[in-house]
């Protein structure tokens, strides 16, 4: 097998160095999600780096090498994620490269077992956020901007609007934070009953062979409604096309460019702790958990539920409500010692 030394710029590449085409290229990018092989690249160079030091060819496809890199990660308290990432990238690099993958040898999958045995741990999850903390976080977004300028009159807080409706919108619509910021207003549809937006992909439909619907019904409640809170907004921030979730100046205008996966999270973590609650527990993610778990204790039926979730699995929602469902008729709740 020919063997490459690694350049002296640094890390051999995921994807560059590989010789093809633009158009090739172009499209091996669209086959993964943006996330993806963000994370790939990093992982990669990480393994590249990892065997600099060792004196290692990173495209050696040696077993025995792959197998003291998983022994090293787990002795740097590498998580299992982080680690079944690292093999994916590793993976995925040395097939486009069209050399074997020695992930797969049996001394790789033997220690990789071993690793998860050990240090196998329950995925962390993000708290839900649910009423009525959820309320809570609602009524502290604001609702007027006033300025110190002289003449300067207060003026409707145009963040504390968008705040409003990415809540509302994440809960209901149950989405990840990845479909928020991909939301644009030409996925959002009128219906009498309210909108139904479009999700042309996600987590679970990468290719967007089949687009999802998500409903966002128009609720009860005015100051707790997705539908009004997204329409004003849009009224106040000046926009129907593009971004639906924009970032807002300090100056309260709206930037025209889409917020990223991150400020999401940093969004939710602010208007909760706007709320006096403590933020560490939850993220962005929080929006769906919370939809999730609410709706399985306010009755609704699994399969109710993923109709909105998008779950293919009924099982995997069993992971948000296992340990609220945990209290449910339990004796130990009845001993009062």
């Amino acid at each position: 097998m020919e063997r490459r030394s690694l350049p002296a710029s640094g890390p051999l590449d995921l994807v560059d160095e590989v010789p093809l085409g633009d158009d090739e290229k172009a499209y091996v990018a669209a086959a993964r999600a943006a996330n993806t092989l963000k994370g790939y690249r990093s992982d990669w160079a990480e393994w590249c780096s990892w065997c600099a030091r060792e004196g290692l060819d990173p495209l050696a496809g040696e077993a025995s090498a792959i197998s003291r890199y998983l022994v090293f990660l787990a002795g740097a308290g590498a998580k299992v994620g982080t680690m079944a990432r690292r093999l994916s990238a590793m993976r995925f690099a040395f097939r486009m490269r069209g050399l074997p993958d020695p992930t797969g040898a049996a001394r790789v999958v033997a220690v990789w077992e071993g690793i998860r045995r050990t240090h196998g741990a329950p995925a962390e999850q993000a708290a839900p956020l649910m009423p009525p903390e959820l309320l809570d976080v609602l009524e502290a977004c604001p609702g007027t901007r006033t300025w110190a300028t002289p003449g300067r009159q207060p003026e409707p807080d145009l963040a504390g609007a968008r705040d409003k409706a990415l809540l509302l919108v994440g809960f209901i619509g149950a989405l990840r934070r990845s479909e928020l910021v991909a939301l644009d207003w030409d996925d959002v549809n009128d219906h009498p009953q309210g909108l139904v937006v479009t999700i042309p992909r996600s987590k679970t439909n990468q290719e967007g062979t089949e687009p999802e619907l998500v409903v966002l019904p128009l609720g009860p409640n005015p100051a707790r409604c997705p539908v009004r809170a997204l329409r004003a907004w849009a009224e106040l921030a000046g926009v129907g096309s593009g971004p639906v979730f924009l970032p807002v100046s300090t100056g309260n205008k709206a930037i025209a460019r889409r917020l990223s996966a991150n400020s999401v999270n940093y969004l939710v973590q602010a208007a909760i702790k706007r709320a006096g609650i403590d933020p560490l527990p939850y993220s962005a993610h929080s929006l769906r958990a919370g939809f999730v778990t609410y709706a399985h204790l306010r009755g609704a039926s699994d399969r109710a539920i993923a109709h909105q979730t998008r779950h293919r699995s009924l099982a995997t929602l069993g992971q948000y409500v296992r340990i609220h469902e945990a209290w449910h008729d339990n004796a130990a709740t009845q001993l009062a010692l």
